[in-house]
């Protein structure tokens, strides 16, 4: 059972770690204050694979007006993508992903709403910057060089996923090691490190908590994994910049109430103190952060 001492105790152990500060930048003109106030992104799903049916989108147009109700709720950033991360999901070409892309990604732009695309494609990377995404939510480590490089050029951000593998669809296992917090450091370093050496200089880092891994199929495992990954995101942001989190579900717990576990979990991503908070829930959330502002 999570308790005041554990949290006492982690504070305890890591009280320099607790005060650090992070990159404050714009987007598409937009001041994001990550030290005082983190962000919401809401999340559009493409795919008819995806799971969470509220955020699924099959059309350009309901894509682009669910994107609009997000950011009335509160989003100031939407996240879209054409292909799921399960496993069980169909593979999504390139040119199929571009298709489903381009057009949602130009009308959000002319509604003046901020755009993360979520892909590990180069080719995608390429043609959504060029659309104009202000944001790369990259879940691949491979081409990251070339990748980087396209962001830097387009002024845009990324956010670094650590992925165990190639990318989110062919990860091995999660290193389920008792403090997972420096193994993540050192991924987050190199990549951040390549980054800025290609010329990025907006980043965000995400510690992947909702991809998939064989070896956290145990319901129990994987939510004890996550719970204390989001405690710990403080000491990641000792690297100097914005911890995102995409937030999980518990299935196993929640049963029919699935769709309160975001809120759940965004409670402790912001004991935490989680800056940007990937989410489908985006009125819940911003109720939540609203509520843990007034303390």
């Amino acid at each position: 059972m999570l308790s005041l001492d554990h949290l006492a105790g982690l504070l305890e152990q890591n009280r320099t770690a607790a005060s650090a500060r992070v990159r404050e930048f714009s987007l598409g003109g937009k001041k994001f204050a990550f030290n005082t106030q983190p962000a919401i992104m809401g999340v559009v799903n493409l795919s008819a694979d995806s799971w969470y049916r509220e955020s699924v989108c099959l059309s350009a147009d309901s894509a682009i007006q669910r994107s609009k109700v997000l950011a009335a709720q509160g989003a100031q950033i939407i996240d879209v993508g054409a292909e799921s991360t399960l496993a069980h999901a169909a593979r999504v070409g390139n040119a199929a992903q571009k298709s489903q892309l381009i057009p949602v990604i130009k009308g959000l732009r002319a509604a003046k709403i901020l755009v993360s695309v979520e892909t590990y494609s180069t080719a995608v990377t390429r043609a959504s910057l060029e659309a104009g995404a202000n944001i790369l939510n990259l879940t691949g480590t491979v081409g990251s060089r070339e990748i980087f490089k396209m962001v830097a050029d387009h002024d845009a951000a990324v956010i670094i996923c650590y992925v165990a593998g190639k990318n989110v669809r062919e990860v091995g296992d999660f290193d389920l090691s008792a403090d997972p917090i420096p193994m993540l450091r050192e991924f987050f370093a190199r990549q951040i490190e390549l980054a800025q050496r290609n010329g990025v200089k907006k980043i965000f880092i995400d510690p992947g908590l909702g991809f998939y891994y064989r070896n956290l199929q145990d319901s129990a495992v994987r939510v004890r994994h996550q719970m204390n990954i989001f405690l710990n995101t403080f000491r990641l942001r000792e690297l100097g910049f914005p911890v995102c989190h995409a937030l999980p579900h518990a299935f196993e717990f929640f049963g029919e109430e699935v769709r309160c576990a975001e809120p759940f979990f965004a409670v402790l991503a912001a004991l935490g103190k989680t800056d940007l908070f990937r989410t489908h829930e985006v009125p819940r959330i911003k109720a939540v952060l609203d509520t843990l502002k007034t303390f």
